[in-house]
């Protein structure tokens, strides 16, 4: 049964989807600049508050968190695909350390991995999922949030 709240989380992120991103998305990627203007989401993890920019686009995704120096603690990245797959990231030009939980759809964290800067090396999920949360390295883990642990907000249906 689809909520008031996941009603207009669905209409933001249609919204998204159509909005003309390839050409500001594209350039952001060649200039070295990190996007920083994508839709926002509020999620949390138990008692800690998210606040997600929303990569729901393939150009939106492909450049990810490219490009930043910094971010602060409690900010991440949510990247969002249409269906349930098995998800590969990879570090090319991004400069800071992360952590990607693989989320599932009901928000259950399947996986979570520590990805190095700069590092190509493919880090995928063990089953597949539709949402990849990024998040500084070591949120998580000092949060002590492993996998089997449910995140909630309005993409899994949940305020």
């Amino acid at each position: 049964m689809l909520t008031t709240h996941s009603l207009r989380w669905l209409r933001a992120l249609f919204l998204a989807a159509l909005l003309p991103a390839s050409l500001p998305q594209a350039q952001a990627q060649n200039d070295g600049k990190p996007q920083l203007g994508l839709p926002r989401v509020t999620l949390s993890a138990g008692m800690h508050r998210i606040d997600a920019q929303v990569a729901a686009q393939p150009e939106q995704r492909q450049i990810g968190l490219m490009h930043r120096r910094e971010m602060p603690v409690h900010e991440g990245m949510l990247f969002v695909f249409e269906q349930p797959a098995t998800q590969c990231f990879w570090m090319r030009n991004t400069l800071i350390p992360l952590t990607a939980a693989f989320v599932a759809d009901d928000g259950r964290i399947v996986n979570l991995v520590d990805m190095q800067p700069l590092s190509e090396a493919s880090h995928c999920s063990t089953e597949p999922v539709r949402y990849v949360l990024e998040m500084n390295q070591g949120w998580f883990a000092k949060r002590r949030i492993t996998a089997g642990f449910k995140l909630a907000g309005p993409p899994f249906g949940q305020r």
